[in-house]
């Protein structure tokens, strides 16, 4: 019997030394998550933080990437380039803001933080102003699409088709041949004209005055007749004729025709002029040109 109470007070005591050597070691643990690392006099941050903070960005990259699969899961793949751009950049402005609240909420004043990057921050702002002009433009793009790959474009007075759009620039092939870069901040502060948004078929028109008392029924032909032979010009809808003003010194014309491929359209216009000139002059009518009488007077001394 003293033998069997000699063993349990042995089994208690091995229990007590084993719960005190287990509360020694959380304990230090403990004190090891406590261990803070001082900034500055506001700013300080312990190892529990930057376990907290690492497991929330963690898990919000987690989330993060589950939206986009989502989102993407339907998109057409050239939209689907253009949108894992623009999720690359905000994926960051999230970080930064769930780094900044998660500081917040363990305890870190992140007024101390910015205050302390101040300076470095204005001057990173001031130097990407127009950087984030830019990607959002390139987003707003994204989300109306008003401007597709192919689309012939007008802005700033320069006209091209684009071939290319990022988040930041818009690329252009111009009628020269020449690569137009367009910054996406442009689209913000200047009227875009998009040719071909309704359609690739666009109406074109030449212009012309003929001198008067010459038969206005014979320009309407020669001019229709020229319309009509030119291979670029469709039949439908048919040209036509408009016989617009009494000029200072002509008859004012204009013809009016349709066409596929406006990007081409100084192609078939110099064609119809050249057409329009040699039936003139095969029909004896003149294109006239401003005069002037001018008077001299001689003073007598």
């Amino acid at each position: 019997m003293q033998n069997q109470v000699i063993e349990n007070i042995g089994d208690k005591a091995e229990e007590i030394s084993t719960k005190i050597e287990d509360s020694s070691l959380w304990g230090k643990f403990i004190d090891v998550l406590n261990l803070h690392l001082d900034l500055n006099d506001k700013i300080s941050i312990s190892v529990l933080d930057v376990i907290i903070l690492v497991t929330v960005i963690f898990i919000a990259s987690v989330i993060l990437k589950t939206i986009y699969r989502l989102i993407t899961k339907r998109l057409p793949e050239d939209d689907k380039d253009k949108f894992r751009v623009v999720y690359g950049y905000f994926r960051w402005v999230i970080y930064l803001i769930i780094f900044l609240a998660t500081l917040q909420s363990v305890g870190i004043s992140v007024t101390a933080v910015l205050a302390a990057s101040a300076a470095l921050l204005i001057g990173i702002g001031l130097a990407l102003q127009t950087l984030f002009q830019d990607i959002i433009s390139g987003v707003f793009i994204l989300i109306d699409q008003s401007v597709h790959v192919g689309d012939i474009i007008e802005i700033e007075g320069k006209v091209g088709r684009v071939i290319e759009i990022k988040l930041r620039t818009t690329r252009a092939v111009t009628i020269d041949n020449k690569v137009l870069v367009i910054p996406n901040h442009l689209y913000l502060t200047n009227s875009l004209y998009n040719w071909t948004q309704n359609g690739t078929l666009t109406r074109e028109n030449v212009e012309v005055g003929v001198a008067y008392g010459s038969d206005v029924e014979l320009v309407k032909k020669i001019l229709l007749q020229a319309a009509a032979e030119e291979e670029l010009v469709l039949d439908i809808p048919e040209p036509t004729v408009f016989f617009t003003n009494f000029g200072d010194s002509s008859l004012n014309f204009k013809l009016v025709f349709t066409i596929d491929d406006s990007f081409q359209a100084g192609i078939p216009k110099s064609n119809i002029r050249f057409k329009i000139d040699k039936l003139f002059r095969e029909n004896n009518i003149s294109i006239p040109f401003p005069q002037r009488d001018v008077h001299l007077y001689q003073k007598n001394n």
